[in-house]
């Protein structure tokens, strides 16, 4: 008997771990904040960016500079990547054809990732999920990316991505987008 509460004990710490090592966005919470993200309005234009990604620890691991072209032609939103980076290394081009699905969500496709990206809007937010073969090195790892983009004003938005493995957040990425004239 004392085993098996042992063992329970165990679970209970185990599972209030795994569940701490988890991020959880809460999406309605948005819907009626402003001002309104228009995903296809936003990047119908020249975008520049500047990132992070940061480990486990927090440390950062990668910074990086993104020029995005983007275009909408009928439904479909296309974006041309072109990454440089001042640490670490990664992709160094990368190009998404995002269709308007219904209802709010939206289906994003590139190179890299290994399945359609899901993709959902939220009034002031969007949010973005798709797995990727993410190379790191010389191994490559299957991920998966939680994507959250926040509106902070008609010309800037703000990226959080949670990189996961096995449902735990392994890496972040923030990245500052903003219009360029």
């Amino acid at each position: 008997m004392l085993m098996v509460n042992k063992l329970r004990y165990l679970l209970l710490v185990l599972t209030i771990f795994i569940g701490g090592c988890s991020t959880s966005i809460e999406g309605e919470h948005y819907v009626t904040m402003t001002p309104q993200l228009d995903l296809f309005r936003f990047f119908d234009s020249q975008i520049k960016g500047w990132g992070i990604v940061q480990d486990r620890s927090g440390n950062v691991i990668q910074r990086f500079i993104v020029d995005i072209k983007g275009s909408v032609k009928q439904n479909e939103l296309v974006l041309h990547e072109t990454f440089s980076y001042q640490l670490g290394e990664g992709p160094t081009t990368r190009t998404w054809r995002i269709e308007r699905g219904q209802n709010g969500e939206y289906i994003g496709r590139a190179n890299d990732i290994t399945a359609p990206a899901r993709g959902t809007s939220f009034g002031n937010a969007f949010n973005f999920e798709y797995k990727m073969d993410l190379p790191v090195g010389d191994d490559i790892y299957k991920v998966a990316f939680d994507d959250w983009f926040f509106a902070m004003d008609e010309q800037t938005i703000m990226n959080r991505s949670y990189i996961k493995k096995f449902g735990l957040v392994m890496a972040e990425v923030t990245i500052f987008m903003q219009q360029v004239d």
